[in-house]
């Protein structure tokens, strides 16, 4: 498996939003104006590569000089449960440790927080809602 970390590629883009689309929209039925927020251009993109195959993305957002935000993290439902997931996840902390950043931070779907816990991040402040899904805010202070 590879990882790809990018900006401004047009061509990866639409892999990884074509992914989007499949996990957040048809799957969960997040309305496409909801997932396309028009934060993707000030955004660092990763997709996951199994076989010549992009099966996983995600996106990473600068929220201050310490801190980061993964987002939309999504891997195809048929790919899901073989430690793909956590193949991404531990890439990307990888990659920002890497470059100094001091805290991680992300908003988890509620069903899917416990398997931000085994990573290593802790749940913060109350359950909210983004696109009628319970979600709750998760915090990794990463170590260098």
């Amino acid at each position: 498996m590879k990882v790809i970390f990018f900006e401004n590629d047009e061509e990866l883009l639409r892999e990884a939003l074509n992914i989007r689309r499949k996990v957040f929209v048809e799957e969960q039925g997040v309305p496409e104006e909801e997932e396309l927020d028009g934060k993707d251009p000030e955004s660092v993109h990763v997709l996951l590569e199994k076989e010549g195959k992009f099966i996983g993305t995600a996106r990473i957002r600068k929220i201050d000089d310490g801190t980061f935000k993964i987002e939309r993290v999504a891997i195809l439902k048929e790919e899901r449960r073989k430690g793909h997931g956590r193949f991404l996840m531990e890439s990307i902390e990888r990659e920002l440790s890497s470059k100094g950043v001091q805290k991680i931070v992300l908003n988890a779907q509620i069903q899917v927080r416990e398997f931000y816990e085994r990573l290593g991040y802790r749940a913060e402040g109350e359950i909210f809602y983004e696109a009628n899904i319970p979600h709750v805010r998760m915090v990794k202070v990463v170590k260098r």
